[in-house]
C-alpha cells in the first residue's frame, strides 16, 4: 500500500517564510524539489516490488521446481573436471556430443579466416533476409540428404533458418495451432516441447503413452484414443508432434509406422510434425527414414508434412543456434518467413556455415568417426551399468541410454523415481533425467547422456553409481 506523507509541515506558499530546524524555508522553486524527494522516498521505502505479469511468475516458478532446472543448476555452480574439481556434478543431462569436438575445432581453427576475415564487408555486415541467407539453404539442403541419405532432393524455397531448432518448434506452433489448441506427442519425450509449445504460442500437449511392455513402440490405437478423448473435452487437436530418432530413447520410426501416422493424420485432417534433430546421430544397425521420404515416394498430400533439423545435435554446434523447418505448405512458408525476423541467425555464422556444410571431405569424416565414436561409448556405458543389474534398452541412434533403474528405487512410484533422482544428484554427484520429466508412465527409466564425457571418466561415473547401489 502507497503511503503519503503529508508535506504541509515542510513545503511553503508563496512568500510565506517559515523555519524548518532553524533554518529559512527554501525558495518556492526549491520546495517543489523537496515535495517531489519526499513523495520518491516515501514511496520506495513503501510500496510493494514491481509486479511482473502472470506468465512469467508461472514460468520462473515452474522451471525453478523442475528436476532438469534444479540438475542443470547444480552442473553449472559445482561442475565436473577430471583435473581442476574432480569431486563436481558429472554432466549426464544434456544431450549435447563432445565426442567429436577436436574434429570441429580443428577445421574451425583452419578455415574461419578465409571464410570471414577474408571475406568481403559487403557480404556480412548488411541487412539479409530474416529467414536466412540462399547459399546457407542450399548447403543445409545438400547436407540433410547426406546425413538422412534420402531418395529425393529438398528444395531450399521450402525451408526456413531459425536461432536453434526451438524457434522453429515454436514457430510452427503459431502456424498450425491457435491458443488453447493442443497437439499430440508420443511419450517418453524431451521435456522442452512442454516450453517451447506453451510458453508463448499457448499451445497444449497431450502425451501419448509409449510403455515399456510394448518396447516403447508408437501405437496408432493410443492416438486414436488422446484424439478422441481430447475432442470429448472440446480441445481442437492441431498436429501430430512426432520425434525420430527419439528423445530419449534412441529408437528410429520405420516405414510401416510413417505410413501409419501419415493415413491418421490425413483421416483427421491435421498436421504431421516430424522433429528430425538427432538424424545423424545414428550409431546401430537400423536404418534411418525421413518422413519427408515416406510423403514423397508414397503420394501423401506433403501439405500437411513438416521436418524439424538443425546442427546443434549433428554437428555438435548448440553454440551456433541453427534450426532448420522444412515444409511443403506454402501458407507456412510464408507465415514462417514473417515470424523469423523475431529469431534470424546472425549473416557471418551463416557464412561461416557455409563454408563448413560445403566441405564434403570433412562432413563425410566427421560423419564416420562420430559414428565410430558414439558407438564405442555406448556400449561401454551399457556395460558399465550391467555390473549393477541394471539394463539399457536397446538404442540405435542419440547421445543418450534409456535406463531402467527401477531395481534401486525404494517403491514403484513417480515419487520413488525422484528420490532416487535426488541420491544420484546429490550422493552420487552426477545429473541424469527421470523419466517422469519426459513423461514416461512407467516409473524407473532416466535418460543419461554420455556424450558429455571421455573414456576414462566412464569408469568414475560408474564408481559414483555404486556409491548409490552398495546401500541397496
Amino acid at each position: 500500500m502507497r503511503v503519503i506523507v503529508p508535506l504541509q509541515s515542510f513545503v511553503l506558499g508563496h512568500g510565506v517564510h517559515h523555519q524548518i530546524k532553524g533554518q529559512l524555508s527554501p525558495s518556492p522553486s526549491s520546495s517543489s524539489s523537496i515535495r517531489s524527494s519526499i513523495v520518491r522516498t516515501a514511496l520506495v521505502s513503501s510500496s510493494s516490488p514491481a509486479v511482473v505479469s502472470s506468465r512469467a511468475t508461472s514460468m520462473y516458478s515452474h522451471e525453478h521446481e523442475s528436476p532438469g532446472h534444479i540438475g542443470f543448476s547444480k552442473c553449472l555452480d559445482d561442475p565436473y573436471d577430471r583435473t581442476t574439481n574432480p569431486n563436481g556434478v558429472v554432466q549426464l543431462g544434456i544431450a549435447e556430443n563432445l565426442l567429436a569436438m577436436d574434429l570441429v575445432k580443428e577445421w574451425i581453427s583452419e578455415n574461419v579466416k578465409a571464410s570471414l576475415i577474408d571475406s568481403e564487408v559487403s557480404r556480412l555486415v548488411p541487412y539479409h533476409p530474416y529467414d536466412g541467407i540462399l547459399e546457407l539453404k542450399t548447403a543445409l539442403a545438400a547436407f540433410m540428404g547426406q546425413v538422412m541419405l534420402e531418395s529425393i532432393s529438398l528444395d531450399p524455397s521450402q525451408m526456413i533458418i531459425t536461432a536453434g531448432a526451438t524457434s522453429a518448434i515454436e514457430t510452427l506452433s503459431f502456424c498450425l495451432a491457435d491458443p488453447g489448441d493442443a497437439v499430440l506427442i508420443p511419450s517418453p519425450s524431451t521435456r522442452g516441447y512442454d516450453r517451447n509449445l506453451k510458453w508463448r504460442a499457448g499451445v497444449e500437449t497431450i502425451p501419448v503413452p509409449c510403455r515399456s511392455i510394448d518396447n516403447f513402440r508408437l501405437s496408432i490405437s493410443s492416438l486414436e484414443l488422446a484424439y478422441n478423448q481430447a475432442k470429448k473435452q472440446g480441445v481442437k487437436v492441431r498436429a501430430v508432434f512426432l520425434l525420430n530418432p527419439s528423445n530419449p530413447i534412441g529408437n528410429l520410426i520405420d516405414r510401416e509406422t510413417m505410413h501409419e501416422l501419415l493415413d491418421f493424420v490425413t483421416e483427421k485432417n491435421i498436421h504431421l510434425v516430424s522433429d528430425e534433430v538427432f538424424a545423424g546421430s545414428n550409431h546401430g544397425t537400423d536404418e534411418f527414414v525421413s518422413i519427408a521420404d515416406v510423403a514423397h515416394t508414397e503420394g501423401f498430400d506433403k501439405t500437411r508434412v513438416h521436418i524439424i533439423f538443425g546442427l546443434s545435435k549433428v554437428l555438435s554446434l548448440p553454440g551456433f543456434r541453427i534450426g532448420v523447418i522444412c515444409s511443403f505448405n506454402k501458407n507456412v512458408l510464408e507465415t514462417g518467413k514473417k515470424f523469423a525476423r523475431f529469431f534470424s541467425v546472425s549473416v557471418p555464422t551463416q557464412r561461416l556455415l557455409v563454408s563448413m556444410l560445403s566441405d564434403v571431405n570433412f562432413v563425410q569424416k566427421y560423419i564416420e568417426i562420430k559414428k565410430k565414436r558414439i558407438r564405442r561409448m555406448y556400449e561401454l556405458f551399457v556395460e558399465g551399468l550391467e555390473q549393477f543389474g541394471i539394463n539399457c534398452f536397446p538404442s540405435s541412434a542419440g547421445y543418450y541410454c534409456w535406463v531402467d533403474m527401477s531395481n534401486l528405487m525404494r517403491s514403484n512410484s513417480e515419487k520413488g523415481e525422484l528420490e532416487l533422482w535426488d541420491k544420484l544428484l546429490n550422493i552420487s554427484k552426477i545429473n541424469v533425467t527421470p523419466g517422469s520429466e519426459c513423461h514416461c508412465v512407467d516409473p524407473g527409466w532416466f535418460r543419461i547422456c554420455f556424450t558429455t564425457i571421455t573414456e576414462d571418466d566412464i569408469p568414475i561415473v560408474m564408481e559414483r553409481i555404486k556409491r548409490i547401489t552398495d546401500k541397496q
